[in-house]
């Protein structure tokens, strides 16, 4: 007789079984380090908006941007750079939503001028799903010190700034 060469159902079974087993212990590592990711990214964005801020004030001189997309790239009615499309910021940051989060951005005039700058703004960064892209919540404002609330509770923000963010400065 002939040995046969192969594994039985009993030995691919338990290599299953195995396997199955470790998807379970590393699926939700892998969820965890993808909110992670999610807000070292909220973190980073909230900052290059704080950045471009800065820099769109001395380019402009007209204080702060009054909305997000002031300071993100020329297209559409914007076919050159201008204080109405700065180019400072991509176009993902500049729609108010990446990487799981969305930018709510407040200043206390949309079409600042030199008579009447804005010399106050906030953007909140909030997750688009709790619980499933992030939990925390992050504010930063014209004193460029961004603030976390790691129970993501914090609404706001205001044009006034970050002022009564329930958080902590990292």
């Amino acid at each position: 007789m002939k040995k046969e060469i192969g594994f039985t159902l009993l030995e691919l079974m338990i290599v299953v079984a195995i396997i199955l087993i470790i998807a379970a212990i590393a699926v939700p590592n892998l969820l965890k380090s993808k909110m992670a990711a999610n807000e070292a990214s909220a973190a980073a964005s909230s900052r290059t908006i704080s950045t471009s801020n800065v820099t769109y004030t001395s380019t402009y001189n007209i204080g702060f941007a009054g909305t997000l997309p002031q300071l993100g790239p020329t297209g559409g009615s914007c076919a050159t750079v201008s204080s109405a499309c700065a180019d400072l910021i991509d176009s993902v940051l500049s729609s108010g939503t990446k990487s799981g989060y969305s930018f709510n951005y407040s200043a206390p005039a949309a079409a600042p001028t030199t008579t009447a700058p804005n010399n106050t703004f906030a953007v909140l960064a909030t997750p688009l799903t709790p619980g499933t892209t992030s939990y925390s919540t992050f504010c930063i404002d014209q004193t460029n010190v961004l603030k976390k609330d790691p129970t993501g509770t914090t609404a706001g923000p205001s044009s006034a700034g970050c002022g009564t963010f329930i958080g902590t400065s990292i």
